[in-house]
């Protein structure tokens, strides 16, 4: 508990202080509840790719066995490789000063820079499906990223908010209930006191001078 000298000026400094303090809670509770809501968003978007994801992986494993079955494993691993492979690149947003990335769309195939001695279908397409998956893979990769950094925010107003709910709005109410009513109190003895320092009385018997001088 603080120490509070109680004067009308400290409740008012306290009153104060305390409204600031539920502003401040209550813009903290609302982006509190922003974040949830986004990363309840974010959340469906990664299980929507990791969906993705999975079936990509099998679609490569058929892709990849049917060149297999093709080349064999030795001539395919000879196939010729994109010049520049296509490096997914992230695109960044903001939601509530956090960087949101993504990778957005899949580009084109890169070319080759000499041709296959066997070209097959079953090898572009086995090409095709890995080029593919790789981006998805570094798409999820954002996202997961993207969902820790809204964890962290999240725990970190969380603290805040809780700080001010549960400590310090609480130390400043009980504060302002011990300065009124130490007021009242002072203000009841200042009433008395007046009402028996007033001129018609005796301060000593408590009796009005007029009725000393009958006795």
């Amino acid at each position: 508990m603080r120490e509070v000298t109680p004067t009308r000026s400290a409740a008012m400094e306290l009153g104060d202080e305390r409204r600031l303090m539920r502003q401040g809670y209550e813009f903290l509770d609302e982006k509190r509840m922003l974040l949830a809501s986004e990363m309840l968003r974010q959340l469906r978007d990664y299980q929507e790719r990791s969906d993705r994801l999975f079936a990509e992986t099998k679609d490569a494993a058929s892709a990849l066995a049917a060149a297999v079955e093709r080349h064999g494993l030795d001539q395919l691993q000879l196939y010729p490789a994109p010049e520049a492979p296509a490096t997914p690149a992230d695109e960044r947003g903001l939601f509530l000063g956090l960087a949101m990335l993504s990778t957005g769309q899949v580009p084109a195939p890169a070319a080759t820079s000499r041709a296959a001695i066997d070209p097959s279908p079953e090898a572009k397409a086995c090409r095709a499906a890995f080029e593919k998956l790789v981006w998805t893979a570094a798409d999820i990769g954002l996202r997961a990223s993207n969902l820790m950094r809204l964890a962290r925010e999240y725990r970190r107003i969380e603290r805040r908010a809780n700080a001010l709910e549960k400590v310090l709005l609480p130390e400043v109410g009980e504060a302002i209930k011990l300065v009124d009513e130490q007021l009242d109190t002072m203000e009841r003895e200042e009433v008395i006191r007046t009402r028996w320092s007033s001129p018609g009385l005796d301060v000593g018997k408590g009796m009005s001078p007029k009725a000393t001088s009958r006795d």
